[in-house]
């Protein structure tokens, strides 16, 4: 057996040996082809058909559909970074740009990314339902870490629940800032928090800004809630961000009530919503823009504003062949819908 082993031995050390320039060269080129630069390259997406990630007890149906529109992004490598020189629709992004604090990583990122989904898609669910005159019953709710300052003095970390501080039962930010409001500058809050599904201690140290007591965190208030009629929601793992939150809203109402909205249109768009049924602006709104031209739509959805300027400006420059309106407001994007034909 030991003979067969040092025969095997040899013959791989006798190809190594007599073609170890070509295997320095092949790891070379590897390394140059796949090494990732600090950057992401951003470019025109597509469109996802939101029907597949909404299921309602008896539903209506509709003839058209509501589709969210996305940004491809890509980590660079040193042939996209070159190739990024020759096309125009290729955005350069770097790391750096992508985080809030100097001390969070892409992982923190992708995890607040995540957070900023689930807040999205209750706020959807709750103007639609509201809208359509359905129940919609928040049952508890929970205080989510969103955000952490650069010189806050805390073992926190994004995505963690804060259930108490100081044994007192927290599930606001308004609750959050009452308790820091309440002690001194240098007071260390005892907190209850659950990460990665354990309970556990952590511990944060309220300091002084401008003149206003806080501990360099922000929250998202996670809700529990009861619908009628009851909805499921279906999202992939690598799905995250609040842009969605119009569109998906829309779909929603749109298996509500009896009229069809979409009127057999194809209707992507993008937008964050509130649980006041506010739209918000987003980024990137020049490629998912694109990527709802590309995919054929009939309208584009875009929030009011800076958002709906940059696509306006895009239209005239290509010539798209698109119908682009503007919204502030779920109520404005339901009256726009049934006003365009």
């Amino acid at each position: 057996m030991m003979q067969v082993f040092d025969k095997t031995y040899e013959k791989i050390m006798k190809f190594i040996r007599d073609n170890y320039k070509f295997l320095l060269l092949y790891v070379g080129v590897f390394l140059l082809l796949t090494w990732p630069l600090p950057y992401y390259i951003y470019t025109g997406g597509g469109t996802i058909d939101v029907n597949d990630k909404v299921t309602i007890e008896e539903q209506s149906e509709s003839s058209g559909s509501f589709n969210l529109a996305y940004v491809a992004e890509v980590r660079a490598t040193i042939p996209t970074y070159l190739l990024h020189f020759f096309f125009s629709a290729w955005e350069l992004v770097e790391v750096s740009d992508m985080t809030m604090s100097e001390n969070e990583t892409v992982e923190d990122v992708l995890l607040r990314d995540k957070l900023y989904l689930d807040d999205a898609n209750q706020s959807a669910i709750s103007v639609s339902y509201q809208a359509a005159g359905k129940t919609f019953e928040v049952t508890s709710t929970k205080a989510r870490v969103a955000y952490i300052a650069d010189g806050a003095n805390t073992n926190l970390q994004i995505s963690d629940t804060i259930m108490a501080i100081d044994s007192k039962e927290i599930h606001s930010l308004e609750e959050l800032q009452k308790i820091v409001r309440s002690h001194e500058v240098g007071d260390r809050l005892e907190m209850a928090i659950e990460r990665n599904g354990e309970t556990m201690t952590a511990y944060a140290i309220v300091q002084e800004s401008e003149g206003q007591k806080l501990v360099g965190i922000s929250l998202l208030q996670e809700l529990e809630y009861k619908t009628d009629p009851a909805l499921s929601l279906s999202f992939s793992a690598n799905e995250s961000g609040p842009s969605g939150g119009l569109l998906l809203a829309l779909s929603i109402y749109d298996k509500l009530v009896p009229e069809d909205i979409t009127k057999g249109r194809k209707i992507v768009g993008t937008g964050t919503i509130d649980q006041d049924g506010n739209v918000g602006e987003i980024g990137g709104v020049r490629y998912k823009l694109q990527g709802a031209v590309r995919e054929g739509a009939d309208i584009f959805l875009v929030p009011n504003g800076n958002n709906y300027k940059e696509c306006i400006q895009l239209q005239q420059e290509k010539g798209y062949d698109i119908t682009i309106i503007g919204v502030s407001t779920f109520q404005e994007a339901l009256d726009a819908l049934s006003k365009t034909t």
